[in-house]
């Protein structure tokens, strides 16, 4: 895959929840600024196709910050998908998911409102707790956050938050999606005939669906301009 994020640098921020200082590409408007958005990471690390992701979003208007979650147990991590050690990086989630509250309020601080969130896979169910625990957030999309129903369904949202999910999914099965709508009847879930991680460029083509891809956008569109204010273009 060729790399494309010459719109943005790296910049460095202090989390709000222990100081520690981490890693963020960071990817402004061209034009007119419609808000600042962060893009959570999967497991892999801020790759080239989450800096492709946070580019297309500064090019909708949005002034992107995507943090390396993972940089307290590895900085700068950038894994390529099939050589992966999804042991190890699972331990970094597990050994992140104490900071995320402070580490995305200092992303939240770092951008003036309206400030919105979105996150893949691991980045998901960053979303949603970020959703829950952070202040400044204007809306939240999420997508197929396995953690959300077995760890963190009993933490409320409290700005407006869509959910997505693949039915082809082997990870998130339906009584995922049943039990967090039984727990939130008010969060919206969209259903997609896609795999997990389809919305993600750094899959291969039998993963990246790339017609979901745009309907799922397209809904996280609308939310943050209802969420803003600002009426979406025709």
């Amino acid at each position: 895959m060729e790399e494309r994020h010459a719109m943005g640098e790296m910049i460095r921020l202090k989390s709000k929840s222990d100081g520690f200082e981490f890693d963020a590409y960071h990817a402004k408007p061209g034009d007119a600024r419609r808000g600042g958005l962060i893009v959570v990471q999967e497991i892999f690390g801020v790759t080239s196709g989450i800096k492709q992701i946070a580019d297309s979003f500064a090019e909708d208007g949005y002034e992107v910050i995507a943090p390396s979650m993972f940089d307290r147990s590895e900085r700068g991590l950038d894994v390529a998908i099939p050589e992966a050690d999804f042991g190890k990086l699972i331990g970094y989630a597990g050994a992140s998911f104490p900071h995320v509250p402070g580490d995305i309020q200092a992303c939240i601080d770092a951008l003036k409102p309206p400030v919105f969130i979105v996150g893949f896979c691991y980045g998901g169910s960053v979303a949603w707790l970020a959703s829950a625990r952070c202040e400044g957030l204007a809306a939240a999309s999420g997508f197929y956050g396995g953690n959300i129903a077995t760890q963190l369904v009993d933490e409320t949202p409290r700005c407006p938050v869509i959910l997505h999910f693949g039915k082809k999914d082997q990870h998130i099965p339906p009584e995922h999606w049943a039990k967090i709508e039984a727990a939130h009847p008010d969060v919206p879930i969209y259903l997609y005939d896609a795999d997990h991680g389809f919305f993600s460029p750094d899959r291969p083509p039998s993963i990246h669906d790339p017609d979901s891809a745009r309907l799922a956008r397209l809904r996280t569109l609308q939310l943050f301009h209802q969420a803003s204010g600002v009426k979406a273009e025709a």
